[in-house]
């Protein structure tokens, strides 16, 4: 784990004009225009990024092209691919706590969740794919014995990578990896309020041996680059996380445009569900704190929507409040807090809307509730709780993405199932119960991608992650992801 003494002095590091990455190299962006990087941490810019347009994503994506065309990443053998992309994670891991402190002055989630979810984890993901890719084999058919069936796996050609500013490198790792490994060419769009870590990625890429136009990144606005990506003519595949009005533009890009394909994961209102016969109420509170509190909420499988069984309700709430307050809010760089700061003050204000919506519906606030460390210049939120929560209530139905829990009462298996299943959403959820039948049955009858029993994330690259209903559809994380970058083609031979 990284010390308190080479973070003090990571912070300190000018990080300056940050330009894109194309073909192999950092370069500025044909209109020269910058966007500020301002840190949630103190709200003080401490460097730009280019703001990248339509001409800039015409360039990167051209760059992807002729180096998938010319075949020097797309048809090598998967044993030199796994050995790049091996280099490239001992290189992520070589300079861990540089990349950790970065993301942190970037979107202020605390270093102790940082320096594991963003660098270590994307080294991981990276190993894992490196390490699968020369394990992926075609299939024969089962033909009469004049024909020859052969399925060929294939990989589609330029893939568009859009990321949240959540945990950039993670979720990046999460779909360049896999789109990598597979033999495609990439070009990603960081979110605009957290690009430098996934910049810093492809450095090392180049420096790790990828060739030059494999992996590309063009910072800038969504609403510039991120649609000219989305509507490119030349672009085969679009991976997206992030909002629902953002995942639907994408759709409507790919049909304006040459029908790509559009992989999107597009968050949750999770259910987090505790019957009486939990194993360890007070373990169950602490780690449902955790699971809603840490990096302000803002987690895409956060516990968001708190459903107790009416004969326990007292007492885990009483539970509940204990290992919320224990929590501290501060300095997301000490290593003493818990929890960092919001993203940025509009998302700071987005959340407070959220609270100031969900006492007028008639929720009674428990807890936080309100901004607090304003004589930083940060984004900070108290972890707020409200109870009496009702499933018609917009924070019982829209995701906050922030601190904010909403707590529910439930009687019966059947009244758990049915607030659970009583969003628009589908991507993560839980269940505490210490009763097997309990807990097969609630598996099977909750409409989510991943439901956790007795615990609540941590879920590793092993298994996919992906949502039903409007949490999108396509599966980051796994085996299954490579599904999403490959192309699979018959060849039929007559004997």
């Amino acid at each position: 784990m990284i010390s308190q003494n080479a973070i003090d002095t990571l912070r300190k590091v000018e990080i300056g004009a940050r330009g894109l990455f194309i073909d192999g190299a950092q370069t500025d962006g044909l209109n020269g225009e910058t966007l500020p990087v301002t840190s949630p941490i103190d709200g003080r810019q401490f460097a730009s990024i280019a703001d990248g347009n339509a001409a800039d994503v015409d360039h990167a994506v051209a760059s992807a092209r002729k180096t998938f065309e010319k075949g020097s990443w797309s048809r090598a053998a998967p044993a030199f691919r796994k050995k790049v992309l091996t280099k490239l994670a001992e290189l992520i891991e070589k300079h861990v706590d540089e990349l950790a402190v970065l993301g942190v002055r970037d979107n202020g989630t605390e270093i102790g969740m940082a320096y594991k979810a963003e660098p270590l984890s994307a080294a991981g993901t990276i190993r894992y794919y490196a390490e699968a890719i020369d394990k992926v084999y075609g299939e024969i058919a089962p033909t009469p014995d004049n024909v020859l069936g052969l399925i060929h796996k294939e990989p589609l050609g330029v893939v568009g990578v859009i990321v949240p500013w959540n945990f950039p490198l993670m979720i990046g790792a999460w779909k360049i990896a896999p789109a990598l490994a597979a033999g495609n060419c990439v070009v990603v769009k960081p979110p605009e309020i957290a690009s430098l870590t996934l910049l810093r990625l492809a450095e090392l890429a180049a420096e790790a041996g990828l060739p030059g136009g494999v992996l590309n990144v063009v910072t800038g606005r969504g609403a510039v680059a991120g649609e000219a990506l989305g509507l490119h003519m030349d672009v085969d595949a679009i991976a997206f996380t992030g909002s629902g009005p953002v995942g639907r533009r994408l759709l409507e890009y790919a049909a304006r445009s040459n029908l790509k394909r559009v992989f999107l994961e597009l968050g949750g209102k999770s259910p987090n569900i505790v019957f009486a016969d939990a194993p360890d109420l007070k373990q169950a509170a602490t780690v449902s704190a955790n699971g809603i509190f840490r990096n302000s909420g803002q987690v895409c499988v956060a516990g968001s929507r708190l459903l107790v069984q009416s004969s326990v309700y007292d007492r885990f709430m009483d539970e509940l409040l204990k290992a919320t307050t224990r929590l501290k809010v501060g300095d997301p760089l000490d290593l003493l807090s818990d929890i960092g700061a919001v993203s940025s003050a509009e998302q700071l204000d987005k959340n407070l809307g959220f609270v100031a919506r969900a006492a007028e519906e008639g929720a009674r606030l428990v807890t936080g509730g309100e901004r607090i460390l304003v004589e930083t210049g940060g984004s900070y939120m108290a972890p707020t709780i409200f109870e009496n929560v009702t499933h018609d209530m917009q924070l019982a139905r829209e995701e906050v993405f922030g601190p904010v829990l909403g707590v529910m009462r439930f009687d019966t298996e059947e009244e758990a199932v049915s607030l659970a299943n009583s969003t628009a959403y589908g991507l993560a959820s839980a269940v505490w119960t210490a009763n097997l039948s309990t807990a097969h049955r609630m598996v099977r009858a909750i409409r989510a991608g991943v439901v956790h029993v007795n615990t609540y994330g941590g879920a590793d690259i092993t298994v996919p992650l992906g949502g039903v209903k409007q949490s999108g559809f396509g599966r980051d994380k796994s085996l299954h992801a490579l599904d999403k970058y490959t192309d699979l083609k018959t060849a039929w031979i007559a004997l």
